[in-house]
Protein backbone atom coordinates (compact mmCIF):
# COMPACT_ATOMS: atom_id res chain seq x y z
CA UNK A 1 0.00 0.00 0.00
CA UNK A 2 0.78 3.34 -0.45
CA UNK A 3 2.77 5.02 2.67
CA UNK A 4 1.67 6.17 5.83
CA UNK A 5 -1.64 5.51 4.47
CA UNK A 6 -4.99 3.01 5.96
CA UNK A 7 -2.98 1.85 8.94
CA UNK A 8 -3.40 1.61 12.53
CA UNK A 9 -0.92 4.18 14.49
CA UNK A 10 -1.22 1.25 17.44
CA UNK A 11 -1.32 -2.09 18.44
CA UNK A 12 -1.49 -3.08 22.36
CA UNK A 13 0.45 -5.93 23.10
CA UNK A 14 -0.21 -7.30 26.15
CA UNK A 15 2.38 -7.63 29.42
CA UNK A 16 3.34 -10.66 31.09
CA UNK A 17 2.38 -10.78 34.91
CA UNK A 18 -0.70 -9.63 34.73
CA UNK A 19 -3.64 -10.66 36.57
CA UNK A 20 -6.62 -9.82 34.18
CA UNK A 21 -6.35 -13.19 32.08
CA UNK A 22 -8.47 -15.11 29.85
CA UNK A 23 -8.56 -18.56 28.14
CA UNK A 24 -9.96 -17.44 24.57
CA UNK A 25 -10.52 -20.61 22.24
CA UNK A 26 -7.64 -22.65 23.97
CA UNK A 27 -5.02 -19.72 23.95
CA UNK A 28 -4.01 -17.75 27.02
CA UNK A 29 -4.88 -14.33 26.41
CA UNK A 30 -4.71 -10.93 28.47
CA UNK A 31 -6.66 -7.84 28.60
CA UNK A 32 -4.26 -5.10 26.95
CA UNK A 33 -6.62 -2.60 28.54
CA UNK A 34 -4.98 -3.80 31.99
CA UNK A 35 -1.74 -3.38 31.31
CA UNK A 36 -2.37 0.03 29.05
CA UNK A 37 -5.25 2.10 29.65
CA UNK A 38 -4.01 3.67 32.55
CA UNK A 39 -7.40 6.18 32.40
CA UNK A 40 -5.21 8.66 30.98
CA UNK A 41 -7.49 11.32 28.81
CA UNK A 42 -6.11 14.64 27.05
CA UNK A 43 -5.70 17.21 29.24
CA UNK A 44 -6.55 19.80 26.78
CA UNK A 45 -10.23 18.27 26.54
CA UNK A 46 -10.38 17.61 30.49
CA UNK A 47 -8.80 21.37 31.94
CA UNK A 48 -8.91 20.47 35.57
CA UNK A 49 -6.33 17.81 34.82
CA UNK A 50 -3.86 20.43 34.43
CA UNK A 51 -4.93 21.94 38.12
CA UNK A 52 -3.71 19.18 38.98
CA UNK A 53 -0.74 19.87 41.90
CA UNK A 54 2.23 17.27 41.31
CA UNK A 55 3.13 17.14 44.95
CA UNK A 56 5.98 19.46 44.07
CA UNK A 57 3.73 22.71 43.71
CA UNK A 58 3.97 22.27 40.02
CA UNK A 59 1.09 21.83 37.87
CA UNK A 60 0.99 18.83 36.04
CA UNK A 61 2.62 19.05 32.32
CA UNK A 62 0.28 17.79 29.37
CA UNK A 63 3.68 16.71 27.72
CA UNK A 64 4.05 14.15 30.93
CA UNK A 65 0.38 12.07 30.02
CA UNK A 66 1.72 11.69 26.37
CA UNK A 67 3.48 8.64 27.24
CA UNK A 68 1.04 6.72 28.98
CA UNK A 69 -1.45 7.19 25.94
CA UNK A 70 1.32 6.77 23.07
CA UNK A 71 1.97 2.88 25.06
CA UNK A 72 5.90 2.96 24.23
CA UNK A 73 5.34 4.09 20.14
CA UNK A 74 8.32 6.17 19.31
CA UNK A 75 8.11 9.80 17.78
CA UNK A 76 9.88 10.09 14.54
CA UNK A 77 9.97 13.75 13.88
CA UNK A 78 10.86 14.85 10.04
CA UNK A 79 11.04 17.47 7.57
CA UNK A 80 13.85 20.24 5.84
CA UNK A 81 17.29 20.37 7.51
CA UNK A 82 16.93 23.44 9.59
CA UNK A 83 13.27 22.80 10.47
CA UNK A 84 14.03 22.52 14.40
CA UNK A 85 13.54 18.68 14.58
CA UNK A 86 16.59 18.13 16.78
CA UNK A 87 15.54 21.30 19.44
CA UNK A 88 11.67 20.27 19.71
CA UNK A 89 12.49 16.77 19.26
CA UNK A 90 14.72 17.11 22.47
CA UNK A 91 12.22 19.57 24.26
CA UNK A 92 8.81 16.87 23.97
CA UNK A 93 11.35 14.04 25.53
CA UNK A 94 12.60 15.96 28.10
CA UNK A 95 8.76 17.09 29.21
CA UNK A 96 7.66 13.79 28.46
CA UNK A 97 10.17 12.44 30.89
CA UNK A 98 9.40 8.63 29.91
CA UNK A 99 10.99 9.19 26.70
CA UNK A 100 14.72 9.30 25.56
CA UNK A 101 15.69 11.76 22.72
CA UNK A 102 17.67 10.30 19.61
CA UNK A 103 19.30 12.42 16.80
CA UNK A 104 20.13 10.33 14.25
CA UNK A 105 22.86 12.67 12.62
CA UNK A 106 24.66 12.69 16.13
CA UNK A 107 24.27 8.71 15.78
CA UNK A 108 25.92 8.62 12.62
CA UNK A 109 28.74 10.41 13.23
CA UNK A 110 29.56 8.52 16.38
CA UNK A 111 29.06 5.86 14.55
CA UNK A 112 31.47 7.05 11.67
CA UNK A 113 33.73 8.82 13.81
CA UNK A 114 33.12 11.21 10.69
CA UNK A 115 31.23 14.60 10.35
CA UNK A 116 28.05 14.70 8.65
CA UNK A 117 29.99 16.72 5.95
CA UNK A 118 32.73 14.34 5.55
CA UNK A 119 30.84 11.22 4.92
CA UNK A 120 29.15 13.28 1.98
CA UNK A 121 32.55 14.75 0.40
CA UNK A 122 34.29 10.98 1.01
CA UNK A 123 30.97 8.60 0.69
CA UNK A 124 28.59 11.26 -1.22
CA UNK A 125 25.04 11.32 -0.87
CA UNK A 126 24.09 7.93 -1.84
CA UNK A 127 26.81 6.54 0.72
CA UNK A 128 25.58 8.98 3.72
CA UNK A 129 21.73 7.37 2.79
CA UNK A 130 23.19 4.04 3.79
CA UNK A 131 24.50 4.78 6.42
CA UNK A 132 20.82 6.56 7.58
CA UNK A 133 19.45 3.51 6.86
CA UNK A 134 21.07 1.48 8.86
CA UNK A 135 21.15 3.73 11.97
CA UNK A 136 17.21 3.59 11.61
CA UNK A 137 17.20 -0.14 11.18
CA UNK A 138 18.96 0.09 14.83
CA UNK A 139 17.08 3.14 16.32
CA UNK A 140 13.40 1.69 15.46
CA UNK A 141 13.77 -1.48 17.48
CA UNK A 142 13.83 0.52 20.93
CA UNK A 143 10.69 2.12 22.35
CA UNK A 144 9.59 5.27 24.07
CA UNK A 145 11.75 7.30 22.03
CA UNK A 146 11.64 10.37 20.69
CA UNK A 147 13.79 10.38 17.31
CA UNK A 148 14.86 13.36 15.29
CA UNK A 149 15.69 12.29 11.40
CA UNK A 150 17.71 13.51 8.69
CA UNK A 151 16.04 15.71 6.36
CA UNK A 152 16.46 13.24 3.33
CA UNK A 153 15.73 10.24 5.41
CA UNK A 154 12.03 10.05 3.73
CA UNK A 155 13.72 9.72 0.08
CA UNK A 156 14.50 6.14 0.61
CA UNK A 157 11.30 4.04 0.71
CA UNK A 158 12.42 1.27 2.74
CA UNK A 159 12.53 3.79 5.63
CA UNK A 160 9.10 4.50 5.53
CA UNK A 161 7.92 0.94 6.95
CA UNK A 162 10.67 1.45 10.34
CA UNK A 163 9.00 5.00 10.43
CA UNK A 164 5.54 3.50 10.64
CA UNK A 165 6.41 1.35 13.38
CA UNK A 166 5.66 4.88 15.60
CA UNK A 167 4.23 8.34 15.16
CA UNK A 168 5.19 10.42 12.25
CA UNK A 169 5.61 14.32 12.99
CA UNK A 170 6.33 16.64 9.94
CA UNK A 171 7.64 19.94 11.02
CA UNK A 172 6.69 21.92 8.15
CA UNK A 173 8.64 25.26 7.87
CA UNK A 174 8.74 27.83 4.73
CA UNK A 175 12.33 27.97 3.40
CA UNK A 176 12.66 31.14 3.22
CA UNK A 177 12.85 30.62 7.30
CA UNK A 178 14.56 27.59 7.25
CA UNK A 179 17.25 29.81 5.03
CA UNK A 180 17.66 32.66 7.64
CA UNK A 181 18.26 29.95 10.42
CA UNK A 182 20.71 28.33 8.38
CA UNK A 183 22.86 30.49 6.31
CA UNK A 184 26.70 30.22 6.06
CA UNK A 185 26.37 26.87 8.35
CA UNK A 186 29.18 24.57 6.61
CA UNK A 187 27.57 21.79 8.02
CA UNK A 188 25.08 21.50 5.63
CA UNK A 189 26.30 20.11 2.34
CA UNK A 190 23.75 19.91 0.41
CA UNK A 191 23.42 23.94 0.90
CA UNK A 192 27.03 24.42 -0.50
CA UNK A 193 25.68 25.95 -3.60
CA UNK A 194 25.63 29.71 -5.52
CA UNK A 195 21.96 29.30 -4.73
CA UNK A 196 20.93 27.60 -1.14
CA UNK A 197 17.33 29.20 -0.97
CA UNK A 198 16.76 27.60 -4.62
CA UNK A 199 18.08 24.09 -3.55
CA UNK A 200 15.81 24.29 -0.23
CA UNK A 201 13.22 24.74 -2.75
CA UNK A 202 14.13 22.50 -5.34
CA UNK A 203 15.07 19.87 -2.09
CA UNK A 204 11.29 20.43 -0.44
CA UNK A 205 9.77 19.92 -3.84
CA UNK A 206 11.39 16.12 -4.18
CA UNK A 207 10.06 15.51 -0.34
CA UNK A 208 7.13 16.98 0.25
CA UNK A 209 4.36 14.46 -1.23
CA UNK A 210 7.07 12.03 1.22
CA UNK A 211 6.73 14.67 4.52
CA UNK A 212 2.75 15.16 3.69
CA UNK A 213 2.24 11.57 4.48
CA UNK A 214 3.36 12.16 8.25
CA UNK A 215 0.66 11.32 11.10
CA UNK A 216 1.09 15.15 11.97
CA UNK A 217 1.99 18.74 10.03
CA UNK A 218 2.75 20.88 12.29
CA UNK A 219 3.16 24.24 10.41
CA UNK A 220 6.17 26.46 11.73
CA UNK A 221 6.00 30.18 11.22
CA UNK A 222 9.05 32.45 11.83
CA UNK A 223 7.35 34.02 14.58
CA UNK A 224 6.98 30.55 16.56
CA UNK A 225 10.62 29.65 18.89
CA UNK A 226 11.56 26.03 19.63
CA UNK A 227 9.08 26.01 23.04
CA UNK A 228 6.23 26.71 20.82
CA UNK A 229 6.56 24.30 18.39
CA UNK A 230 7.21 21.99 21.28
CA UNK A 231 3.90 23.25 22.75
CA UNK A 232 1.79 22.64 19.68
CA UNK A 233 3.31 19.06 18.75
CA UNK A 234 2.38 17.86 22.03
CA UNK A 235 -1.04 19.31 22.07
CA UNK A 236 -1.64 17.92 18.55
CA UNK A 237 -0.50 14.68 19.91
CA UNK A 238 -3.04 14.35 22.37
CA UNK A 239 -5.95 15.06 19.96
CA UNK A 240 -4.32 12.85 17.46
CA UNK A 241 -4.52 9.83 19.94
CA UNK A 242 -8.50 11.13 20.35
CA UNK A 243 -8.80 10.41 16.99
CA UNK A 244 -6.92 7.54 16.23
CA UNK A 245 -7.70 5.18 19.91
CA UNK A 246 -5.58 1.89 20.06
CA UNK A 247 -7.10 -1.23 17.76
CA UNK A 248 -8.18 -3.09 20.85
CA UNK A 249 -9.95 0.17 22.13
CA UNK A 250 -11.60 0.64 19.03
CA UNK A 251 -12.69 -3.33 18.94
CA UNK A 252 -14.13 -2.48 22.57
CA UNK A 253 -16.21 0.32 21.47
CA UNK A 254 -17.57 -1.60 18.48
CA UNK A 255 -18.37 -4.70 20.55
CA UNK A 256 -20.17 -2.26 23.12
CA UNK A 257 -22.13 -1.28 20.13
CA UNK A 258 -22.97 -4.55 18.88
CA UNK A 259 -24.14 -5.34 22.35
CA UNK A 260 -21.63 -7.94 22.86
CA UNK A 261 -20.21 -8.72 26.37
CA UNK A 262 -16.12 -7.42 26.61
CA UNK A 263 -13.62 -8.36 29.16
CA UNK A 264 -14.62 -5.83 31.99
Amino acid sequence: GEPGRGRAPFVAVGRPGVSSRLFAGGFEWEDPAESFDQGVDNPFENPDILKVDDGEGMKIDPARLLGPRLQGSNLYFIGMMGSGKSAVGDIVARRMGTYNFLDTDSIIEKATGMTIPEIFEAEGEEGFRQVEGQILDSVHAYVRCVVSTGGGIVCRLQNWAKLQTGLVVWLDVDPEVIIKRIEGDENRPLLQTDDPLKKLKDLLGEREERYAQADLRIEVTEDMDEDAVANMVIKELHYFIDENPPAWKKAKAKAQADGLDWVK
